[in-house]
């Protein structure tokens, strides 16, 4: 079974908006239902687990029903203090209904055009690994700077890649990994999605990303959607 992890509990305080970024309203669409579409189109995806404040959980369960992506949601998990932890929530309430084996995808909400393609890549891509994480090669020189002011070094840019979501795993050892991290406060340290497989020496593997699969961080981010949203209209 493969269950994806939508993380929807972050305020978006860069965009500079009221709304979190992934509730924001472009057309009469919200920003979170995209990736909801298509994870409930996919025929790689069983179950979807939302990490949501409970406040807004009425709001995502009209538009579920609204856009008709309700058949696949198996329910809801309180944020964390960090997006590590709110994965953790995630996991922990994923594991009672699924087996060790089963695959985890975790997305962004914010993420709004995730593909058809970039889901079964992911999923296929688990064989013979831990875990899968798209990502895209650095095509501008890459500089180390310790006070962000002078430069320290020249890094390689063609050994240096930008991760994104999903990031998908082995539930079973992936939840091993994070438990880990929480038992030792280490948690609230971690940035992305594959830094706990990583300490834990789980195998991961790399794929080739999407250059349309951003984030949805800044204004311009937010712009940047606005715009190809009508442009496909």
């Amino acid at each position: 079974m493969n269950i994806a992890i939508v993380l929807s509990g972050g305020n978006g305080s860069r965009v500079g908006t009221l709304v979190p970024k992934q509730y924001i309203i472009i057309d009469n669409v919200p920003v979170i239902t995209h990736c909801l579409r298509a994870l409930d189109e996919s025929r790689y995806i069983d179950k979807i687990q939302i990490v949501a404040e409970e406040g807004w959980l009425p709001d995502i369960q009209s538009w579920c029903k609204d856009f008709q992506v309700e058949g696949k949601v198996a329910g809801f998990s309180q944020p964390g203090e960090n997006r590590q932890l709110s994965i953790y929530h995630a996991l922990e309430d994923i594991k009672k209904y699924a087996k060790d084996e089963d695959y985890v995808f975790v997305h962004d909400a914010a993420r709004p055009f995730l593909t058809e393609d970039l889901i079964k890549r992911s999923i296929e891509g688990m064989e013979g690994y831990d875990g899968v994480i798209p990502v895209l090669p650095m095509k501008d020189t890459v500089y180390k700077s310790k006070d962000g002011n002078t430069i320290d070094s020249l890094l390689n840019r063609s050994e240096i890649y930008a991760g994104q979501a999903p990031e998908t795993f082995m539930l079973g050892k992936y939840y091993e990994a994070n438990n880990k991290l929480v038992e030792s406060g280490e948690i609230l340290k971690i940035n992305g999605s594959t830094e706990p497989a990583i300490l834990a020496g789980m195998k991961m593997h790399m794929i080739d990303g999407d250059e349309n699969n951003f984030k949805i961080t800044t204004k311009a981010d937010l712009e940047r959607f606005a715009e190809t949203v009508k442009g496909n209209l």
